[in-house]
């Protein structure tokens, strides 16, 4: 089982690194080689570097973005986290010019550690709810009832 003081480091230090866009302190908690699987990115997140620039892309287009965690359930060796992302997209976005509307999405994301460092993260949130939001596609339908 994650020792407390490994949970408490790295929940604190992520949430701080990416509610000040203080992303160096990223350093203290993921390996330089780690993956990150993001279902928002076209390919798996190769590196540490790599992970900060695409973040960076985050905060270009959301700079008030806030991320807040519900819950941190530790594991032998695996962090779970959910909580919630948003922000006020005033900024470009991976190209989208920037559309001034606030955004708020449920996430949920699953770290793999070892040594006490994040070496692997699988990233979940539901795009289409965003995209919506952001007015880039229409919002979903409820689902009609059919008479047969």
């Amino acid at each position: 089982m994650l020792s407390e003081e490994v949970v408490q480091s790295i929940s604190s230090k992520y949430l701080e690194a990416r509610n000040t866009v203080n992303l160096d302190l990223l350093d203290d908690i993921y390996a330089e080689g780690v993956v990150v699987h993001d279902c928002s990115a076209p390919e798996d997140i190769q590196g540490l570097a790599s992970l900060k620039a695409f973040y960076k892309t985050s905060h270009a287009g959301f700079p008030d973005l806030q991320v807040s965690f519900d819950d941190v359930l530790p594991s032998k060796n695996h962090l779970v986290f959910r909580g919630r992302i948003e922000g006020t997209n005033t900024g470009t976005l991976r190209g989208m010019p920037p559309t001034g509307r606030h955004v708020s999405f449920s996430c949920a994301a699953i770290d793999r550690i070892e040594g006490g460092m994040i070496v692997e993260e699988w990233v979940y949130f539901n795009v289409l709810d965003l995209l919506s939001q952001l007015g880039a596609m229409p919002a979903p339908t409820a689902p009609t009832k059919s008479g047969t």
